[in-house]
């Protein structure tokens, strides 16, 4: 549809040219009246006419009015001797500006070829144009299999161009350090080649996502100064048998070419997943595409200076052919940035935000666990709109606040009105929630609870760990359990009845119970093993199924193990619900006066 359009519109422009062009010796809009030869000798002899242009045997008369007319004379004849001949006097004709024009020689021919020279070209423009389509499309279906990867030339002496460097990544320390030792091999290959050094060949980035990994590669990119290759591993494979491995030969004979150089491919799971798992059977196109891959990376051809940057968040799915050595050579993992990463990410995202005096940075990072740099990005730009949609110039620590909320569980649905009854229900709820967490010494402490709809939610109670954790013990989770099922709980105890509200905590409480005992080994009667081995349709490219590597018997102990952490993290709930009601009452009656209660406030409740 776009080409018709297209098409159209250059030959409607063509078309106008053309008339422009005709316009140019004659004008056939404008309608001029036509008097006979007699009629001009009496207005002559009047001393209507002001003056008369000859061009052959036309003539152009202008009267007395400035109106305009035309005549025609005899062919040969002279108007002079013409108008003698009908009896103008010599004084009748010198008051009038007689005035003749001779056609020039190329109006003449213009005028005697146009109409057949026009359409000839036209008809020849519009074969040509044609042709020049098909040309176009033959080469477009010969570039088929061309590497689609943009390339970033680093800046030449005396240009001024904006490059990513280590400098422009905050957090993820031990990842820079790993990388600054291969611009350092790019930057100066002979201090390692002199010991017997190899080069590495490729560099696995491994993370969660948004903790950064394409940022590292062009701050790499940035810091050796060589040209930068970058592609996404899916716009290797197409519908067409052979295209991908095409373009990875196209884009590493480019790379050799502009040697040393670097080549980044993101999201390698795309197109480096397990073979011989895939409907396709071996020879579908992702596979072919991967063994060019492997082919390319550590053939025959192995003196070149060009360094294979990938990244992504599912190394388990990668064919093992891509991770030996002399292909990847180096995985650098990059985690989730603890406390003091998400301060100095923080830092580097607020530049160019104007912050309130109030504004702690330290704080914020210590009420954002578990955000990776991408969110940071997201949060602090969240608090700008918010502060701009307030009208005010700087951003404020309750700005950032709100936008923390926003970030995790969704913007505020203050139109959501709960009748009176659901604001109750919702009300215990949380304060079950909120004073499960208090009290149990292993959960984490609580730092907003509300009654305000977010997102999906009716309500929320915000409990933070006070500091980062890469281990999770077994005490930790089972006061997890029973905040989890505090809110069913207190339902039950309060209203004699349960709603669907805790369908979410239900859900994520027998989640954390399953991988209690089939993953973590938590399970006292069960012993330390896990249960079942997670199968991945790797064509699909999805969680297929667990393949059981235990009996029926297991299989109800294991169920009888989930049920038993549950109805003991619900029995342990409701026997501290029913030891506290007096601060449940007390956190209620809050909520349903204010609808949210901060941490300071909170405390104090409880002290």
């Amino acid at each position: 549809m776009r080409n018709i359009v297209k098409n159209f519109l250059v030959f409607f422009l063509v078309f106008l040219v053309i008339a422009g062009f005709l316009s140019a010796f004659s004008d056939p809009w404008e309608k001029v009246e036509e008097v006979g030869f007699a009629e001009v000798v009496s207005l002559i002899k009047e001393g209507e006419i002001k003056s008369i242009d000859v061009e052959g045997s036309d003539l152009y008369l202008v009267y007395t009015d400035d109106s305009k007319k035309m005549s025609r004379k005899e062919e040969g004849e002279s108007l002079a001797g013409l108008l003698a001949f009908y009896g103008v006097t010599d004084e009748q004709i010198q008051v009038i500006d007689i005035e003749s024009k001779k056609p020039s020689g190329s109006q003449a021919w213009i005028s005697a070829l146009a109409p057949f020279l026009i359409p000839l070209l036209f008809i020849g423009f519009f074969i040509w144009f044609m042709m020049r389509q098909v040309q176009g499309a033959n080469n477009r279906a010969m570039m088929f299999g061309n590497s689609t990867a943009k390339e970033e030339k680093p800046p030449k002496e005396g240009e001024k161009k904006k490059q990513t460097t280590f400098n422009d990544v905050a957090g993820s320390i031990e990842a820079k350090r790993e990388l600054e030792e291969v611009v350092e091999f790019l930057r100066l290959p002979q201090k390692f080649q002199k010991l017997g050094a190899r080069i590495p060949k490729g560099v696995l980035l491994v993370g969660p996502p948004g903790t950064g990994k394409t940022l590292l590669a062009k701050a790499v990119s940035g810091e050796a100064k060589v040209p930068f290759f970058h592609m996404s591993g899916s716009e290797f494979v197409e519908m067409f048998v052979g295209v991908g491995a095409s373009r990875v030969r196209d884009l590493f004979k480019r790379a050799k070419k502009s040697a040393p150089a670097i080549v980044f491919i993101d999201e390698l799971d795309a197109v480096g997943r397990k073979r011989g798992s895939g409907l396709g059977g071996s020879h579908d196109e992702r596979e072919q595409t991967l063994n060019q891959i492997l082919v390319e990376m550590d053939g025959f051809d192995s003196g070149t200076n060009v360094i294979i940057i990938a990244a992504t968040n599912r190394p388990d799915v990668l064919d093992p052919a891509l991770l030996r050595p002399g292909r990847f050579d180096r995985r650098v993992t990059i985690d989730l940035p603890d406390i003091a990463e998400r301060e100095s990410i923080l830092k580097l995202h607020a530049i160019g935000k104007p912050l309130a005096d109030d504004v702690n940075l330290r704080r914020i990072a210590e009420r954002t666990p578990g955000f990776s740099g991408a969110d940071l990005y997201n949060l602090l730009n969240e608090a700008a709109i918010l502060t701009a949609r307030k009208n005010e110039n700087q951003v404020c620590q309750e700005s950032i606040a709100v936008s923390i909320e926003k970030v995790m569980l969704g913007p505020e649905r203050r139109s959501h009105v709960l009748s009176e009854k659901e604001k109750k229900i919702t009300a215990y709820h949380e304060a079950g929630h909120a004073l499960l967490a208090h009290i149990l010494p292993d959960a984490d402490p609580v730092h907003k609870v509300s009654i305000i709809s977010r997102g999906r939610v009716g309500g929320y109670t915000l409990s933070l760990p006070s500091e980062d954790r890469q281990f999770h013990s077994r005490k930790e989770f089972i006061a997890d359990l029973s905040v989890l099922l505090a809110g069913h709980a207190v339902e039950q105890k309060i209203f004699g009845d349960v709603t669907t509200g805790a369908s979410s905590d239900l859900r994520r409480a027998t989640n954390l119970a399953r991988k209690m005992v089939t993953e973590y080994g938590m399970s006292e009667k069960l012993g330390a093993r896990t249960f079942g081995d997670k199968e991945e349709l790797i064509f699909l490219g999805k969680e297929f199924g667990e393949q059981r590597d235990y009996g029926e018997k297991y299989a109800q102990l294991i169920d009888e193990e989930i049920s038993l952490l549950l109805s003991e993290a619900i029995e342990r709930a409701k026997e501290i619900l029913h030891e506290n009601m007096e601060k449940l009452e007390r956190i209620v009656c809050v909520l349903l006066e204010k609808e949210t209660i901060e941490k300071n406030e909170f405390e104090e409740l409880m002290a």
